[in-house]
C-alpha cells in the first residue's frame, strides 16, 4: 500500500492486549507502544486492555501477552475480535522448536550452549510471580531472590544473555541436564572474520527487516560497537515464521555451514535504543504501517 492509501485508510480502533500485570510496567519498553504512536498520527484509536475482565470493542486486536507460554484465556478473550493477531502461537519456549538440543549420552562431540527454556530468561515469569509490594521495593526482591537462592528455587540464568558454553557436553553440570527450565544445545555460531553473527528478521504484516549483527562476543547482541548490515532473510525463516502463526514480532537465527540454526522467537518485542533517532523513527514508521496489510486483505 501506498502513503496516499494509508491517508485513504477509514479510522480504526486497534486494541492491544497486554498481561493483566503489564499494567506496573512502563509500555514505552515495548516496540508496540512507538508502533501505536504512528497508528495515531494516521487517526486511528488505539487502546491497551490489561487482562481479560473487561471487553472493548475494536477491529483489530494483537495478543501481546509477554510470557513463554500464553495462557488459554488470552486466546480466548482475543478470539472475540474480528481480526487477531498473533492469536495461534501459544508456546515459544526453546524446546518446542530447536533441532539442536543435547541429551547425555549423545553422539554430539562440539561445543555446547547452556541456556534458558524460557524467553528472555524467564524473567516475565518471575515479574508475575511478584507480590504487588515487591513490584514497588526493590529491598523486597532482593530479599526474595536471596531466599529462593538459598532454598535452590531460583532460576540458573537471570538475564537474556546469561549464556554458559562449554567445549563439549561431558563438561556440562548434571544440574543443568536435570532442570526442566534449561536446555542443552549444539554450539553453532556463524562466524566471519573473528565476529560471531545473529541475524534478527523482525515483522508486522507485510513489512519486514533483517539485520546481521556482529561482534567479537559468541553470545551476540545489539550494542553501540556491534556491525551491523541488512540482508535478506533465508527462505526457511520466513517460512517458519507462516508455520509459527506469527504476525508480529521477529526470529533470531544463524547461518552455520549454509544451515540455518534456529534461536529464539520474541512475539513482545522490546523498543531497541541502538540507532540514531532518525533511522529508529523512520525503521519504526515502516514497521507500523505492516498493520494496514490486514485492513487491505
Amino acid at each position: 500500500m501506498s502513503d496516499t492509501l494509508f491517508s485513504k485508510l477509514p479510522a480504526r480502533k486497534i486494541a492491544v492486549l497486554f498481561h493483566e500485570r503489564d499494567q506496573h510496567r512502563n509500555p514505552s519498553a515495548y516496540l508496540v507502544h512507538h508502533l501505536a504512536g504512528f497508528w495515531k498520527e494516521d487517526g486511528h484509536e488505539v487502546i491497551y486492555l490489561y487482562g481479560t475482565r473487561r471487553f472493548v470493542p475494536a477491529d483489530i486486536v494483537l495478543v501481546h501477552v509477554n510470557l513463554s507460554v500464553v495462557p488459554d484465556a488470552y486466546l480466548e478473550f482475543a478470539s472475540r475480535y474480528p481480526i487477531v493477531l498473533n492469536g495461534r502461537i501459544r508456546d515459544i519456549r526453546k524446546s518446542t522448536f530447536s533441532s539442536n538440543l543435547v541429551r547425555p549420552g549423545d553422539a554430539w562431540e562440539g561445543p555446547v550452549i547452556v541456556k534458558s527454556d524460557l524467553n528472555y530468561a524467564g524473567a516475565p515469569e518471575r515479574a508475575l510471580q511478584r507480590t504487588r509490594l515487591e513490584q514497588r521495593w526493590r529491598v523486597l526482591r532482593a530479599v526474595r531472590r536471596r531466599v529462593d537462592h538459598l532454598r535452590g528455587a531460583s532460576a540458573p540464568f537471570g538475564e537474556s544473555f546469561d549464556y554458559q558454553i562449554f567445549d563439549r557436553a561431558a563438561d556440562v553440570p548434571p544440574r543443568f541436564f536435570a532442570d526442566r527450565h534449561v536446555i542443552v544445545e549444539k554450539f553453532r555460531p556463524e562466524l566471519e572474520d573473528g565476529l560471531y553473527h545473529v541475524r534478527i528478521y523482525m515483522f508486522l504484516g507485510d513489512r519486514w527487516s533483517c539485520t546481521r549483527v556482529g561482534t567479537r562476543k559468541p553470545v551476540v547482541k545489539s550494542e553501540p560497537d556491534a556491525r551491523t548490515e541488512t540482508v535478506e532473510p533465508s527462505p526457511e525463516v520466513v517460512a517458519w515464521r507462516q508455520e509459527l502463526g506469527l504476525d508480529y514480532g521477529k526470529l533470531d537465527y544463524v547461518v552455520n555451514d549454509g544451515e540455518v540454526v534456529r534461536l529464539d522467537i520474541n512475539k513482545t518485542t522490546g523498543a531497541s535504543t541502538y540507532m540514531d533517532d532518525e533511522t529508529r523513527r523512520r525503521n519504526r514508521r515502516r514497521q507500523a504501517e505492516g498493520l494496514y496489510s490486514y485492513f487491505s486483505a
